[in-house]
C-alpha cells in the first residue's frame, strides 16, 4: 500500500486559487483512475478535479467553501501500488501552509482593477502587508476595494484553515458593519459611524443580501441566487460605481454580409460538421477596428491608462441555467475566420456543458454580447470590469433603406442591423467611442462577397 497526495491542479496562469464547492468523494470512499473527487469554483468557471491513480480516499485537509491555493495538498489517497507507505500528515502540512504564507508572484497578463479611490486605497496596500497574518490576494483585494482598515481586517474571526479569513467572512462583515452605520442611535447619528476610519461618502458602496425591503404575499415564491448569480449582481453593481457609462448607437447594412453567409454555410458545415455563425465575423471586424483605434483597448489603474498588447475578445454567452458567461478568445487579432470561427463554437459548445477551464474566462480586453440572438434590436450592455468598453449587436431584420446609386437615390429591401457600444466615460470620450463603433459597421458593410473560408 501506498498514499498518494492528491493536490489542487495549476488550472491556468492567472488563476492562483480556486473555492472548493463540494466533495464529491468522502473519507473511506473506493476512488477509480479519473473518476472526480471534488468540484472548485474559480470566479465563474465550476471545474471538476478528477483523481489521476485508483485507490481509497483516507483524508481531506480542506472543507467545503475553503479557498485552496493551487499546489497545495488537498487530500490523500490510498493506493496499491508499492509496498512503502508514505506518511503524508508532516510533508502535507508543511506544503499547504506553505502555500498559504507564500505570496504569489505577479502576472503581468493579469488584468488590474480599476481603483475608484487611489490615494486611501494606496495607504491602505502599503499597510496591508505589515500584517503579521495571512490574508489571500482575494481577501486583501476586496479589503482594499471595500475600504477596509487592517485594524478591521485582524479583528475579523476566519472561518477557513488555521483561522484564516476568506471571502465569505468579509462579505459577512461588510453586511453586519452597513446594518450598523444604518442603524441611528437616539442622538439621531449613526452608531458605528465615528468609530468607522472610512467615511461612508468616500468608501465604495457594497452589494449585500441586506437592502429595499420587498413585500412577499403567500402565492410567492422565493428563490435564492446561486453562486454564479451572486457573483454576476456583485460584478454588474461594482461596474456601474466604477465607470460612468455612454453608449453610442449605429445602424449598419449587413445586405452583403448576410448573402455571403448563406451562400458559403452550407458547403462550410459539410466540410467542417460546424456551422459558421455571425459571431466570429463581428469578431473580426471588432478585432481590425482596435488595431485602427488601440486607445478602446486599455483599462484604468487609479490615474493610470493601461493599454493592452493583446487583444482578447470576450463573448458574453447565455447558459442553460440563465447565467451569463464570458469565454475568452485570446489573441483574436491573430486568427483568420476560419480560426474564430471554430474558436467561436468551441468555447460555446464548452460553455454550455459547463466544460470551461478558468484561466478561458480570464484576460479579456474587449467583450461582445449578442442581444440579437433574443430578438432584441439594440441593447445598452454593461461595461466588463476592468474594461472600458462593450460592443452589443442587435438582431439583423429586413427594412425598407434608401440607397444612392449612380442614376439617382431609391428604396430597397435591406438588411439592417444596430450596433450599441458602452464604454467608460472617464477615459473614451464620445470622439473615440463614435469612431470606434462606427469603424466597425464599416467593416462589416464593405464585405468581400467573393471571400473564400
Amino acid at each position: 500500500m501506498a498514499l498518494y497526495e492528491l493536490v489542487l491542479p495549476k488550472m491556468g496562469e492567472s488563476v492562483a486559487e480556486a473555492t472548493i464547492i463540494k466533495w464529491v468523494k468522502q473519507p473511506g470512499e473506493m476512488i477509480e483512475i479519473d473518476e472526480s473527487v471534488l468540484e472548485i469554483a474559480t470566479d465563474k468557471v465550476d471545474s471538476e478535479v478528477p483523481s489521476p491513480v485508483a485507490g481509497k480516499l483516507v483524508k481531506t485537509f480542506f472543507k467545503e467553501d475553503d479557498i485552496v491555493q493551487v499546489g497545495a495538498v488537498i487530500a490523500t489517497i490510498e493506493t496499491e501500488a508499492g509496498s512503502d507507505v508514505i506518511e503524508p500528515e508532516a510533508e502535507s502540512v508543511a506544503l499547504v501552509q506553505k502555500s498559504l504564507e507564500a505570496e504569489p508572484q505577479i502576472n503581468v497578463n493579469t488584468p488590474i482593477q480599476p481603483l475608484s479611490a487611489p490615494v486611501s486605497i494606496q495607504t491602505e496596500k502599503t499597510d496591508m502587508n505589515t500584517s503579521g497574518r495571512f490574508y489571500s490576494p482575494l481577501v486583501k483585494s476586496m479589503a482594499t476595494e471595500e475600504g477596509i482598515s487592517l485594524a478591521e481586517l485582524d479583528s475579523i474571526q476566519g472561518s477557513g484553515l488555521e483561522g484564516r479569513v476568506t471571502k465569505q467572512d468579509v462579505i459577512d462583515y461588510l453586511s453586519k458593519r452597513n446594518s450598523a452605520q444604518d442603524k441611528p442611535d437616539n442622538t439621531g447619528q449613526s452608531v458605528a459611524g465615528s468609530e468607522s476610519p472610512v467615511s461612508s461618502s468616500s468608501r465604495p458602496a457594497t452589494v449585500s443580501s441586506s437592502g429595499p425591503v420587498s413585500s412577499v404575499s403567500g402565492g410567492d415564491e422565493i428563490i435564492e441566487m446561486d453562486r454564479m448569480r451572486k457573483l454576476i449582481a456583485e460584478h454588474m453593481v461594482m461596474s456601474k460605481q466604477t465607470s460612468p457609462h455612454v453608449t453610442s448607437f449605429v445602424e449598419a447594412d449587413v445586405t452583403n454580409l448576410v448573402a455571403w453567409r448563406d451562400r458559403v454555410k452550407g458547403s462550410f458545415e459539410k466540410r467542417e460538421g460546424e456551422k459558421i455563425t455571425f459571431t466570429p465575423i463581428f469578431i473580426e471586424a471588432v478585432a481590425k477596428a482596435i488595431k485602427d483605434l488601440p486607445m478602446i483597448n486599455i483599462s484604468v489603474n487609479g490615474t493610470q491608462i493601461i493599454k493592452k498588447r493583446d487583444i482578447n475578445i470576450g463573448m458574453a454567452a447565455a447558459l442553460p441555467s440563465g447565467n451569463l458567461i464570458v469565454p475568452v478568445i485570446k489573441n483574436a487579432d491573430q486568427l483568420n475566420l476560419f480560426g474564430l470561427t471554430k474558436a467561436v463554437n468551441d468555447l460555446a459548445s464548452r460553455a454550455r456543458q459547463s466544460k470551461l477551464k478558468p484561466d478561458e474566462t480570464q484576460g479579456g480586453t474587449f467583450t461582445i454580447t449578442n442581444v440579437g440572438t433574443f430578438g432584441n434590436a439594440m441593447g445598452t450592455p454593461i461595461i466588463n470590469q476592468p474594461q472600458v468598453a462593450i460592443l452589443a449587436v442587435g438582431e439583423i431584420k429586413k427594412k425598407p433603406a434608401v440607397i444612392e446609386t449612380e442614376f439617382g437615390d431609391v428604396i430597397a429591401i435591406r438588411h439592417m442591423m444596430f450596433l450599441s457600444l458602452s464604454y467608460d466615460h472617464r477615459v473614451v470620450d464620445g470622439s473615440l467611442g463614435g469612431s470606434f463603433i462606427r469603424r466597425v459597421a464599416d467593416y462589416l458593410e464593405a464585405w468581400d462577397m467573393n471571400r473564400e473560408i
